[in-house]
């Protein structure tokens, strides 16, 4: 009898010990989701991120934190369409730690509020982030957005400058720049089509990949050196993107809409703050033209254009994109007061 028990016991240690094993096995074959949400989770662990949650009314917005408010400005950062607050995580890891980071998950992105009768424009998703601001207390802060996020942050800077001491727009949206790139073409011939009532049903926006291909597909839009990842990690990122892809094609309707597509360019004349531009000579989704276009109106803004470099960059230059961010801020932080001393960041 107590020969067969040791060996029950031994037999029970080894399938605990087998569990974990098969667990990941198991999720790595049939939810590679999952393991990209665990990923991230580690990552920002390991930064030191923590995820929180704000409420205003029945609005329920996410976002992770890193730091508490100091001498430094804080810095809010705006992801992407169809992104979220880990699309910063590879920045983040260049960031001085005592800097207080907060990466917001935009409306209907993610851990963040997505209601049926929001209004997700241009304008009406600056509301939110206005809300979200003052519901967890932050003032006079540098605001970083990308693309979309971009667009965003421009917007912001232009109706709500107390907020803000300074804003850094990466490769913005809402411009209409000299030059098109090839995906804003092809978008607008599927706006002639649409209005000539051809039936665009099956037409696919390259933002918005069904498949793993296209997924591919997008990721060489978005980067500008080949981006070639595992297999079973791209089924991982589609698995994640699948279920939203009805909101994001909405979204998508909404930002490109008259009122909302140039809308940065039409606020820049009511831009107060400094300014940063970042963009990549590379970029194949908005063209690095339009820097121009807010150099005109804002011809003091700070302007760096990265060589051999695409439109998530992000993704392709965090360590660069951080340092610039931060020489700015040690710019500001200078130009701002008289009797303050240049910090180091």
């Amino acid at each position: 009898m107590e020969g067969g028990g040791v060996k029950a016991m031994m037999l029970t240690g080894s399938v605990l010990l087998l569990f974990p094993v098969i667990t990941f096995v198991a999720s790595f074959v049939f939810w590679p989701g999952l393991l990209i949400k665990a990923y991230n989770w580690f990552w920002r662990r390991r930064l030191g991120m923590t995820v929180r949650f704000s409420h205003v009314g029945s609005f329920r917005f996410c976002y992770s934190t890193r730091g508490t408010p100091g001498g430094a400005p804080s810095l809010l950062l705006l992801h992407g369409f169809s992104a979220n607050k880990d699309m910063w995580l590879p920045v983040m890891q260049f960031l001085p730690q005592q800097l207080h980071v907060v990466c917001m998950d935009l409306p209907g992105h993610d851990g963040t509020s997505r209601h049926q009768t929001d209004d997700f424009s241009i304008e009406g998703q600056v509301s939110r982030i206005h809300q979200f601001v003052h519901s967890i207390g932050l003032k006079h802060f540098h605001l970083i957005g990308t693309s979309m996020g971009g667009n965003l942050a421009g917007v912001y800077a232009a109706r709500f400058p107390e907020d803000l001491c300074s804003v850094s727009l990466v490769c913005p949206a809402g411009l209409e720049p000299p030059e098109d790139t090839e995906f804003v073409k092809r978008l607008r011939e599927m706006e002639v089509q649409k209005q000539q009532n051809q039936d665009l049903s099956v037409e696919s926006i390259a933002l918005i990949p069904t498949t793993v291909p296209q997924l591919q597909d997008m990721l060489d839009l978005c980067c500008h050196k080949p981006l070639k990842l595992p297999r079973q990690m791209m089924k991982g990122l589609l698995q994640n993107r699948l279920p939203h892809n009805p909101f994001y094609r909405h979204l998508f309707e909404c930002i490109s809409a008259e009122g909302s597509r140039h809308s940065l360019q039409e606020n820049l004349g009511h831009i107060t703050v400094p300014v940063q531009v970042v963009w990549g000579q590379q970029d194949q989704v908005l063209h690095v033209s339009g820097a121009t276009v807010i150099t005109a109106a804002l011809p003091h803004s700070q302007v760096a254009l990265l060589d051999d470099c695409g439109h998530s960059i992000a993704l392709e230059r965090p360590r660069k994109l951080a340092s610039l961010i931060c020489s700015f801020l040690s710019v500001q932080e200078v130009t701002n007061g008289d009797v303050k001393k240049k910090k180091s960041y």
